[in-house]
């Protein structure tokens, strides 16, 4: 280990530290730029901010300095609206200052952090492009982390052929395709929350030890406030069901402000009992056309997906997305949230 290597803490919100924060959210995007190029997923300072302003958890963020320079940067999440074990970890070492005992040093401190407030289910990420390998390998099982869940990283390029979107929107049944631009309408919340909540449910974890999340329509409505203030964009599309009028179906994308060329598909959801009509590939479809229309500066859009939802895997595949990476999600249970 480094002999200067000093392990301090750092509050993003704290406009006196906001150097030190763009060196933090920095390091984090060098990472990505090892691992996948100009293709890297990057946040903004400002989303970052936004999450650690949120009232459905607790985030502690520590930096690693090397003399005056930043080189590792860590932070623990921590719900406080469910999943009340948990503790996910964001861990990232400039690829300069590797083999040094940085993200040892800051993986112990996160821990401790976990102890502290009771968390005894820890979960990290790592990620490697397609042919290449997962550098973060054996750091993560020497230090008693298991693979819980293996992700795909796929990409769709746009513009896409809107004929064969627009087709498969255009189908004539008991379910209506809605969708909106940045501001969610405020009839659709309380069905969006029991979509959202459920999303924690229905959606493949595999081995992950992850409890139901809680959602209603004041949580769902001061986070879609939060990303719109953090400078992302929104295009969110989702189906009705019309003998019930109730929203039984959506898929979401948003634009950072960092990356306008870029759409992260986020969510997507179709609750159980109205599967098999292929609203998910309807909603994608109409997803992409709208983005098309409102944000035509977006080139690609990028999602992720558990390798055993084959049926979402079928639904991109048929859209034009193509597998580019890959995603492990670590899982150590240490019991002390006991």
């Amino acid at each position: 280990m480094s002999d200067d290597l000093e392990i301090r803490p750092i509050d993003l919100l704290d406009r006196a530290q906001e150097a030190a924060a763009r060196d933090w959210i920095g390091v984090h995007a060098a990472v990505q730029r090892e691992l996948f190029g100009p293709s890297g997923s990057a946040w903004t300072l400002e989303e970052i901010q936004g999450f650690h302003r949120s009232p459905s958890g607790t985030r502690v963020a520590r930096a690693a300095w090397v003399g005056d320079r930043l080189v590792g940067a860590f932070e623990a999440r921590m719900p406080t609206t469910d999943n009340l074990d948990l503790a996910l970890f964001w861990l990232s070492v400039l690829p300069d200052h590797r083999r040094r005992g940085i993200g040892e040093a800051l993986l112990r401190e996160g821990e401790a952090i976990a102890r502290e407030h009771g968390r005894g289910t820890l979960m990290g990420e790592t990620e490697w492009a397609g042919g290449g390998v997962d550098l973060a390998e054996t750091f993560a099982a020497r230090h008693g982390y298991a693979v819980g869940q293996t992700m795909l990283r796929s990409a769709m390029p746009l513009p896409a052929d809107r004929d064969a979107l627009s087709a498969l929107v255009a189908v004539t049944d008991d379910y209506a395709v809605e969708t909106f631009v940045d501001t969610m309408p405020e009839a659709w919340l309380d069905d969006r929350a029991v979509l959202q909540q459920r999303m924690s449910t229905d959606a493949p974890t595999d081995d992950l030890a992850l409890e139901e999340e809680a959602w209603d329509a004041d949580r769902l409505r001061e986070t879609h406030a939060r990303t719109l203030a953090s400078g992302r964009r929104i295009v969110e599309s989702a189906a009705r069901h019309t003998p019930s009028g109730r929203l039984v179906a959506f898929t979401t994308i948003g634009v950072s402000a960092g990356s306008l060329d870029l759409g992260y598909q986020q969510d997507t959801l179709v609750l159980k009992e109205h599967r098999g009509h292929g609203l998910g590939l309807r909603l994608k479809a109409a997803n992409a056309l709208r983005l098309m229309d409102e944000l035509p500066d977006v080139t690609a859009v990028r999602t992720w997906n558990a390798d055993s939802n084959e049926h979402m895997l079928a639904v991109n595949r048929q859209l034009g997305y193509a597998v580019d990476g890959y995603s492990r999600e670590w899982q150590k249970i240490t019991g002390s949230g006991e």
